[in-house]
């Protein structure tokens, strides 16, 4: 079977190792599937609810172009977060029979599309409000609400 490998973090306030970490584990499940690891695709600090990432565009590429089995990942919330992304990938795989095995999850269903997917969806709306509520709290206290003011340096 071959197969490709898809990792991600999604800030810069994660370790850059994140990605070698996915990696390593991934390549493991693989070893011991028998799967050959012909691609490894990777965004660094890019969140998962965007989709315009260069690895993942790639990958999306690459699996319309055939001689791919199996997508690797950490986890279904390392493809995307976005219920919508999830769902669309999820149908281009199916369409070109490939399957999408996570290490936290297992093979990928329908199932685990709708429900995980609704959960990443939550997981980005609580992410927000608790990064407004913080940001609110510090212009409340007088400080900037988030990255440098025009004519301001940090102290």
């Amino acid at each position: 079977m071959r197969a490709v490998i898809y990792a991600r973090y999604s800030s810069e306030n994660q370790r850059d190792a994140s990605v070698e970490d996915q990696i390593r584990l991934c390549k493991e499940r693989a070893k011991r599937e028998g799967w050959r690891i012909i691609s490894t695709y990777t965004d660094r600090a890019i969140s998962g609810a965007s989709l315009l990432r260069p690895g993942y565009q790639k990958l999306l590429q690459d699996i319309r172009s055939g001689g791919i089995d199996i997508v690797v990942a950490e986890a279904l919330d390392r493809v995307s977060r976005d219920q919508e992304h999830v769902a669309a990938f999820y149908k281009q795989l199916v369409f070109s029979g490939v399957r999408l095995i996570t290490l936290a999850e297992g093979e990928i269903s329908e199932l685990h599309v709708g429900l995980k997917g609704t959960m990443n969806a939550l997981f980005l709306k609580d992410l927000a409000d608790k990064t407004r509520r913080g940001m609110r709290g510090r212009i409340e206290h007088g400080q900037s609400g988030g990255g440098l003011s025009y004519g301001y340096k940090v102290e």
